[in-house]
């Protein structure tokens, strides 16, 4: 019987990967083991809970401040050594973190095929978002299986010369996810009535003008004191440190410690807007019908802004402040972004992902692609 190891350290890919996971498992044809980096520690935790997935093996390569040279390397020695341990026949890696690079190179270097779940995304701009644009070319030129999102990420795809035979469209896997969490889930204890704003701001590009950006919040959440703006703070010092400052003791900003999935995707199910500089949370939006408001440039997914349920805002602050006091005004735009199309899946990725994978490996016939239709 032939081994699949799935190899995710963060929380965002414990999400996408557990829908994964488990199809994987209820195949009687297939070995299925994780393994876990642990690049995130608290938060990888409380979402492999939620999906009841356990680890085989974790390398808690997690350390206070760490640089990401550093990181990188300790995840691929540690992660070369497990997968042979561990009998791989195949692996797969998720998106476009540390470790989706780090543990493609490793297998690469063990001569292990890799399949990359959410290959083809692209923003057009190698700095943005940094590292990840780089992290998911990278594992993308390594990959044996590119399993692409979208129509329009496997069009990336077959842009770059990759085997158009080789490249799949499963949807998100993503979206499989929040659909499980958010019907189980329920909101956090102790909030102050809506309706609410979902706020995250985090990625290493927006560092810089983090504090700002939060100021910009602060306002923004005074203009408007009908919205509770919830706030579950990464863990990260350095995105605590610049946030909180200018956040704490707005009357209407609600900040919280990070959230367990199902009540993560139960609060984005009861939001009447979300804000962001997160990936994965453009498209669980989507997928529940709530707008989002982009805090980032570019985007990678521009299938929502084509949509109409994204909107990008920049991360310049006054620009950022500028969109998103037009959105929390008009209630009108807010319905039309609402009832936009989920251009992000049909709740059946991470099926087609596990059949794609038994075609490598010799055990069925190629998958169909995906059409981009939910």
């Amino acid at each position: 019987m032939k081994t699949v190891t799935l190899a995710f350290g963060t929380r965002p890919e414990a999400i996408k990967m557990a829908p994964v996971q488990r199809a994987l498992t209820a195949r009687d044809d297939l070995r299925v083991r994780v393994l876990l980096t642990g690049q995130h520690r608290e938060q990888l935790e409380q979402a492999l809970a939620v999906f009841a997935v356990r680890a085989d093996r974790d390398l808690e390569v997690m350390a206070e401040r760490q640089r990401l040279p550093d990181l990188f390397g300790r995840i691929v020695p540690a992660a070369a050594r497990a997968l042979a341990e561990l009998e791989s026949d195949y692996v797969l890696v998720h998106g476009d973190t540390l470790t989706t690079f780090a543990v493609a190179w490793a297998a690469f270097l063990e001569q292990i095929p890799v399949g990359h779940v959410e290959a083809g995304l692209r923003s057009g701009r190698m700095d943005e978002p940094f590292p990840e644009e780089a992290n998911r070319r990278l594992t993308d030129a390594l990959a044996d299986l590119a399993l692409a999102p979208t129509p329009g990420a496997a069009a990336n795809l077959r842009a770059e010369g990759f085997d158009p035979q080789r490249v799949i469209t499963t949807g998100q896997t993503g979206i499989d996810a929040v659909r499980f969490a958010a019907a189980r889930g329920r909101l956090p204890g102790g909030l102050p009535p809506g309706p609410y704003v979902t706020v995250t701001l985090h990625r290493r590009e927006n560092w810089p003008s983090l504090a700002n950006l939060a100021a910009a919040l602060a306002r923004t959440a005074r203009a408007h004191p009908k919205f509770t703006f919830v706030y579950p703070v990464h863990k990260n010092p350095v995105v605590r440190e610049a946030v909180r400052p200018a956040l704490t003791g707005v009357p209407n900003f609600v900040l919280l410690e990070p959230l367990e999935f199902s009540q993560m995707a139960a609060l984005l199910a009861a939001s009447e807007l979300v804000v962001t500089d997160s990936g994965g949370l453009q498209e669980e939006g989507a997928a529940l019908g709530v707008p989002v408001v982009v805090a980032r440039n570019v985007t990678e997914r521009p299938e929502g802004v084509e949509a109409g349920i994204l909107k990008l805002a920049g991360n310049e602050p006054e620009a950022f402040e500028r969109t998103l006091r037009e959105v929390l005004a008009n209630r009108e735009l807010r319905s039309r972004m609402a009832a936009a199309p989920n251009p992000y899946g049909d709740g059946r990725a991470a099926e087609r992902v596990a059949r794609a994978v038994a075609w490598r490996l010799g055990l069925e016939e190629r998958p169909e692609n995906w059409d981009g239709r939910t």
